[in-house]
């Protein structure tokens, strides 16, 4: 079950009005709400026999421009009309020394498959798998140039809406973080489990982006702070599987349009999933800035 007393802290800290707004104003008060989602094609994803297919549920503008990608001559047509990902509050239960823990120093923390916990923790976090694809960019104005050698921290809850480190079902584990590197076409990808919904939040994932490798285990040189929602259609079919009770009364008491992160914009943060429950989902994202 949910650790309500640290999902109560959530409520103050991730979605504190007084801690998110004024610059939640400042940066999207120059976006377009529904500008349009970018999604990277995958190549031999396991969705090729997808049993579903969702979409961000804003309606989209669909204008794009080509990207080159460095180092391989290739192009990618990204939608760069809704500008850079959102700059969003990285919530209560980080672990990158800004709140307590400090997971980016510690050896084993840079790994694509993010569902054990390393060092001295053994846990392994279960649920529907999920394989996220994300796609760096250098944003200037409308060219958008893959970031090569960038990196991303992803983090976020388990099944049962607990924080490794943070949440005291977890709070031994490590699980559920981790860092890479981007390859020369800005991509790099992570296997992880569909996190919770927990009480007052829509289904999300946190993640952070980094100039480098080096500067991500260091927990410095930090880009762009934001965080990455999940559709409803393959939440309420993820949610009707054993182990995510709590989650389907959760996911009915929010929506999108009353999240406090996800409320003023999201179709920059939607992420597209492939996928079904008995196979596994591939989420892909786009992340400009």
């Amino acid at each position: 079950m949910s650790d309500h007393h640290d999902h109560d802290e959530l409520e103050d800290h991730d979605l504190g009005l007084s801690h998110d707004l004024p610059k939640i104003l400042g940066r999207r008060g120059l976006l377009t709400v529904f500008g349009g989602v970018g999604v990277a094609v995958v190549a031999g994803c396991a969705a090729d026999d997808a049993s579903s297919t969702s979409t961000a549920s804003a309606s989209a503008s669909s204008s794009s421009s080509s990207a080159t990608s460095a180092g391989t001559g290739t192009t990618t047509d990204i939608d760069t009309s809704g500008g850079e990902i959102p700059e969003e509050t990285g919530g209560p239960y980080p672990a990158d020394g800004s709140n307590g823990p400090d997971v980016l120093t510690e050896s084993g923390v840079v790994r694509s498959d993010i569902r054990s916990s390393f060092g001295d923790a053994s846990g392994v976090a279960e649920g529907v798998p999920v394989t996220v694809n994300l796609t760096v960019y250098d944003l200037n104005g409308d060219d958008a140039t893959p970031l090569a050698g960038a990196a991303i921290y992803l983090w976020h809850c388990d099944r049962d809406g607990n924080y490794s480190l943070y949440s005291d079902a977890a709070a031994n584990e490590n699980y559920l973080r981790g860092v890479q590197e981007a390859a020369d076409d800005g991509t790099l990808s992570f296997t992880t489990i569909f996190p919770a919904c927990y009480s007052g939040r829509w289904p999300h994932m946190h993640f952070e982006v980094y100039e480098s490798l080096d500067s991500a285990t260091q927990g410095t040189g930090k880009l762009r702070t934001s965080q990455l929602a999940l559709p409803q259609d393959v939440c309420e079919s993820v949610y009707a599987t054993e182990g995510y009770e709590a989650s389907v009364s959760n996911l009915a008491g929010v929506s999108l349009d009353s999240d406090m992160v996800f409320s003023d914009g999201y179709s920059l943060q939607m992420a597209k999933l492939t996928g079904s429950v008995e196979d596994g989902y591939v989420a892909t994202l786009n992340v400009p800035v």
